[in-house]
């Protein structure tokens, strides 16, 4: 099974391009929406521990976990050491049922792939990228984003530029929705003779 690890900054269409993934018929686990699971599920107990008043109804309240992670690199590092072993373990599952399936490629779609390692983990990188000032147009759209929020979370995320030297594979979500849709047909040619991995 070859495994592609999808990742990408904040506003580079990320998930519009992982939609593609599953248009073509990929299986895609989506790190950011496990870890919301997880906010709800497992995580609880161990996050409202570690950063106590996060917890609401018996759910992680994201906004006042963000509260306590703004500025504070250890409070993150922190909160990374409970919540990334869980992530892994739902994403192996992933792995071994879809490998049981006789899957022939699937995507892993990880924003912080880079920044926690998870490059190892895969066979190959796809970055989604587009230029600086169309992503900031992006996400300055979204509600309750300022460019000073904006600014705090590129800084927790590895510069583009360094992303796109280190991936395998780009593509530039900055053209039109079928040109990123004919990029990701496009790569998924290219790996489908490649040698992947045996998941057990």
């Amino acid at each position: 099974m070859f495994i592609l690890g999808l990742t990408g900054s904040i506003g580079m269409g990320k998930s519009t391009t992982a939609r593609f993934f599953r248009e073509a018929g990929v299986p895609v686990h989506d790190s950011d929406a496990v870890v919301h699971r997880l906010y709800e599920g497992e995580a609880v107990a161990p996050v409202e521990a570690a950063f106590p008043g996060t917890a609401v109804d018996g759910k992680i309240d994201r906004a006042r976990l963000s509260a306590q992670l703004v500025g504070n690199p250890d409070a993150i590092k922190r909160l990374e050491a409970i919540v990334h072993p869980l992530v892994r373990a739902v994403s192996q599952r992933f792995m071994q049922e879809h490998a049981a399936r006789g899957a022939r490629t699937i995507v892993l779609d990880i924003p912080l792939l880079f920044e926690t390692g998870g490059e190892k983990n895969v066979d190959a990188v796809v970055v989604v990228s587009a230029p600086a000032d169309v992503q900031r147009a992006r996400v300055l759209s979204r509600p309750g984003i300022t460019a000073e929020r904006l600014n705090a979370l590129l800084a927790r995320q590895m510069p583009d530029a360094e992303k796109r030297a280190r991936a395998h594979f780009i593509v530039d979500s900055s053209r039109s929705f079928d040109s990123a849709r004919t990029q990701v047909h496009g790569i998924l040619r290219a790996v489908i003779a490649l040698p992947g991995r045996r998941i057990s």
